[in-house]
């Protein structure tokens, strides 16, 4: 919509706003008694006759969607949270003076009304209006009818404009809160305890992310938000605590784009007396029991891909799967050879090689995306993680494993490093390779290895980025399809927060010169 236009139909507005409080009408009260939502109505008088009225009264409230006025009497759809409904008024029926305040509602104000229902001639259940009062007038015009909202740009910057125009859109968000409720029964069921672990944070770690860094004003003291919940957990299972879990908001301040935002959801499960292979059977069991709790199938349909959810899962190293899926035997590389095949593939090694590392790089380019079907890659290098405990039956090795399905990391687990003198030294060289550059390094987080030196038990972790979940249960194309308000660079990419909140009022302001 032009600017020009914009302007002069909020001016409309405007003006209508004025009238309506020259006539004593407040546009702005305070409540509205309701007796049924939309949804409620159309069920309850479905089996009404054409024509036929029902003598009971409603009241029910929502925004005007549709609206069109012939004379003496007008029809418009009103839209609620569970849906929508036709509206009938009639000059006769409500009487002349509050027909013509009709005259001063619009597509998108919000209102209240009371009446009898029928059915239309054409079996539409609709709401026979005797009383009706303006709960919000709205100033700024919705999209155009026929265009809708379709830029996805827009809809997810503006997304009550999206919630309003493509209201199929709340049913993802209302799936979204079943899921939730579904992982934290399952936990709830096993025994696990909910805790929060702070998200401001004087050291970050559990996770190699780079972080966002803020400030607290008070003390003159740089903070970090959290990029996971791991060291926090088990300090706690040091303290005593035997089984438990973290589910919220994480932060890392890397780019955007399919599976990843810099603000994200994830749950974070610890342990004690597990080792990694209970952990991924637990994993594998709250997988089918969200799915069956919320779509009531494990086999889902994603993006005209079938995937099933189904226990036990497959499970393969890196290794077996660079033999299945690039037909590339590193086993019988030598360093030369495992270099040559880096380059060749441009995997930038940022001038640190190792055999572990170059497997990694290796499979994250040729394997990541075959792993269709739900997959547990187990026993990474030892490269791979400096807080999981070395494989029990080869020291290259760490006991990790990563759960893949529809080519994604749906998480990360392992059997938990208890040991602080080596979790001491490995973070010391974590620390190293922060200091040299490498900005996703682990710090060096004194205060947990001496949480670890008072005695940490065998335990096993894994957090689950419960987006990505979230997609595949709700077949949406991208994380920013499954987050309200995902994270947006401005339009302008030179403009400042002042700048941009100058111009969301300057509409406003010309319109009411």
């Amino acid at each position: 919509m032009a600017l020009e236009e914009e302007n002069h139909l909020i001016k409309d507005r405007l003006d209508k706003l004025d009238k309506l409080r020259g006539l004593g009408i407040e546009p702005y009260p305070y409540s509205f008694k309701k007796s049924h939502d939309s949804k409620e109505i159309v069920a309850k008088y479905e089996k009404l006759k054409p024509e036929e009225k029902a003598t009971d009264k409603v009241s029910v409230a929502g925004r005007i969607v549709q609206f069109r006025r012939m004379g003496k009497a007008s029809f418009a759809h009103l839209q609620d949270a569970a849906g929508k409904i036709q509206l009938y008024f009639r000059a006769d029926d409500i009487g002349e003076e509050k027909y013509e305040v009709l005259k001063l509602f619009d597509v998108g104000d919000i209102i209240g009304v009371s009446g009898i229902v029928f059915k239309t001639k054409t079996g539409e259940v609709t709401v026979y209006v005797s009383d009706c009062h303006i709960l919000s007038k709205a100033l700024r015009p919705l999209p155009e009818k026929y265009h809708g909202l379709q830029d996805k740009e827009l809809r997810y910057r503006k997304r009550y404009l999206d919630l309003i125009m493509n209201p199929e859109v709340k049913d993802v968000f209302i799936t979204r809160a079943k899921i939730t409720k579904a992982i934290r029964e399952f936990l709830d069921s096993r025994g696990f305890l909910e805790v929060q672990t702070p998200i401001i944070q004087p050291i970050y770690g559990g996770g190699n992310a780079k972080p966002f860094v803020t400030k607290i004003n008070a003390w003159d003291m740089t903070v970090y938000l959290r990029i996971a919940y791991e060291l926090h957990l088990k300090r706690l299972l040091v303290g005593g605590f035997e089984k438990i879990y973290d589910f919220g908001y994480c932060f890392r301040n890397e780019g955007s784009d399919k599976t990843h935002n810099p603000e994200f959801t994830m749950m974070e499960i610890q342990w004690a007396y597990a080792d990694y292979d209970d952990m991924m059977r637990l994993c594998e069991e709250l997988w089918e029991h969200v799915a069956k709790k919320v779509v009531g199938t494990t086999t889902l349909n994603y993006q005209g891909k079938k995937i099933e959810l189904k226990a036990p899962w497959k499970r393969m190293t890196m290794v077996q799967a660079l033999k299945e899926f690039a037909d590339v035997d590193v086993e019988k590389m030598d360093d030369n050879k495992l270099k040559d095949l880096l380059n060749g593939y441009s995997i930038d090694y940022e001038g640190r090689f190792s055999r572990g590392l170059a497997i990694m790089l290796l499979f994250e380019e040729l394997c990541e995306d075959k792993l269709i079907q739900p997959t547990h890659i187990i026993d990474h290098p030892k490269e791979a993680c400096p807080l999981a405990k070395p494989h029990r039956s080869d020291k290259m090795l760490i006991e990790r494993f990563e759960p893949y399905i529809n080519g994604w990391e749906m998480g990360n687990g392992y059997s938990e490093l208890t040991d602080p003198v080596l979790q001491r030294a490995l973070l010391e060289e974590q620390a190293k390779l922060l200091r040299g550059g490498a900005e996703e390094a682990h710090p060096m987080d004194e205060d947990y290895v001496q949480a670890l030196e008072h005695g940490l038990p065998p335990n096993a972790g894994l957090g689950i980025g419960v987006d990505r979940m979230f997609m595949l249960l709700t077949d949406s194309e991208t994380i920013r399809d499954v987050i309200l308000f995902p994270t947006m660079r401005f339009l302008d990419k030179d403009a400042t927060v002042e700048k941009q909140l100058e111009k969301s009022k300057d509409v406003m302001k010309r319109s009411l010169k």
